[in-house]
């Protein structure tokens, strides 16, 4: 899946006003940002705007904002972030409504080079909804260009995401997509569509349910296809086995049948997991002392559960790897937040980080738990988007993407 749509490099920004859809949901504790890394990732196609001569305007939303706008769901310090970033000024708009009085009159008075961002579009409280149409034209109104650069929020059809473009259309202007967006694309879609083989996929994370469509999707696409996390236990469990007190979804037994069944007659490799790290209990807190001990994957005694895969299988699944050319990686093996139960996800992050792969990590946990354990720089990609990247594996198209004018 190349992507054939106009990108930054295409369009002339030069006297315009360019509004620019970041992905700035960055965590905050206490008003202070503890990763920045989204922060880093949009600075590329901000730097080429200004370079050009554009009148940057900035959006983004930050935070789930359940309960109306807050100051602790509020863009002030991105834009505090940005200014050093960028080593130059970025006037943040903190009108609760986007792009009321405060934003229109800061944007008229804008000269070629400056930068604004404009107030978390949550607070806005009608870009998820039907009534996104009016936000989606104040949006529009304000600028003249539109790039999306928030592939994190790409699978959302929201306003400030994909309801703009149709407003900027309108009057004659371009929407293209920014550099993260392309380099997302240009990794996930190659890795999946069109993979130097053998090509290896690894599923973790807790539940079937979220990963339904991706397992059936990457089996016809694959060589291999890793299944660990607490996922696996609904796989082992229609196998027979007893998974004792383990996360089991027992709706979906049917399907982890018929994909054991469809993997069988692709010809393809669907590895489980042999062996079990199994505990009495889940660990509480998350990250407190556990006393565990392992157990074959068939051997998981009724009154305990699986909380990471065991060491043969870290083996197993560190081998699968070895010989790969192509992986791509979604979700943790265990309970990775807790020191004793990350060793799963550690051996996964250690294998990729040794083999001389394409390694695409798919975004969310995986990506958090590659961060953490200081694999980054070992990876060929990790993705932005959590959501995103699922969805994109599932072989959905993505709002976001699907907006920004052809080439």
């Amino acid at each position: 899946m190349g992507l054939n749509k106009k990108t930054v490099d295409d369009i002339n920004v030069k006297g315009k006003r360019v509004l620019v859809r970041c992905d700035f949901n960055v965590p905050l504790k206490d008003g202070v940002i503890t990763d920045e890394t989204r922060i880093v990732a949009a600075l590329p196609t901000i730097q080429k705007l200004i370079d050009d001569g554009g009148k940057v305007i900035l959006c983004s939303h930050l935070g789930k904002v359940k309960n109306g706008p807050n100051e602790g769901e509020s863009l002030a310090p991105v834009a505090a972030r940005l200014s050093e970033k960028l080593g130059r000024p970025v006037k943040f708009i903190s009108d609760y409504n986007v792009t009321g009085k405060e934003a229109t009159e800061a944007v008229a008075a804008m000269q070629e080079k400056d930068v604004i961002l404009l107030q978390n579009t949550r607070f806005r409280g009608a870009e998820e909804t039907k009534n996104g149409e009016q936000f989606s034209k104040d949006l529009a109104d304000l600028a003249d260009v539109y790039v999306c650069d928030a592939f994190g929020s790409s699978h959302r059809a929201h306003a400030s995401v994909a309801g703009v473009t149709k407003f900027i259309t309108q009057k004659g202007g371009d929407n293209a997509v920014g550099y993260l967006m392309q380099k997302e694309i240009n990794f996930l879609g190659n890795a999946v569509e069109n993979p130097v083989r053998p090509f290896v996929a690894i599923l973790g994370g807790a539940k079937v349910a979220d990963k339904l469509n991706v397992i059936s999707n990457l089996l016809e696409k694959c060589d291999t296809l890793i299944i660990g996390g607490g996922m696996a236990f609904t796989f082992l469990k229609a196998q027979g086995y007893e998974v004792g007190n383990s996360l089991v979804d027992d709706t979906k037994l049917d399907y982890c049948k018929e994909m054991l069944e469809k993997a069988a007659s692709l010809g393809k490799k669907l590895l489980l997991p042999v062996d079990t790290t199994i505990a009495a209990a889940f660990p509480n807190p998350i990250d407190g002392p556990i006393e565990v001990s392992y157990v074959d994957a068939n051997q998981i005694p009724s009154d305990m559960e699986g909380l990471d895969i065991g060491p043969k299988t870290r083996e197993l699944f560190a081998d699968a790897v070895k010989s790969a050319k192509t992986v791509v990686w979604n979700g943790p093996m265990g309970v990775f937040e807790n020191p004793t139960l990350a060793a799963g996800t550690i051996a996964v992050a250690e294998a990729l980080a040794e083999t001389d792969a394409i390694t695409v990590i798919g975004g969310g946990d995986s990506a958090a738990a590659v961060n953490q354990l200081g694999f980054a720089d070992k990876m060929s990609h990790i993705s932005t988007g959590g959501g995103a990247s699922l969805e994109f594996l599932e072989g959905k198209e993505l709002p976001g993407v699907a907006a920004a004018d052809d080439k």
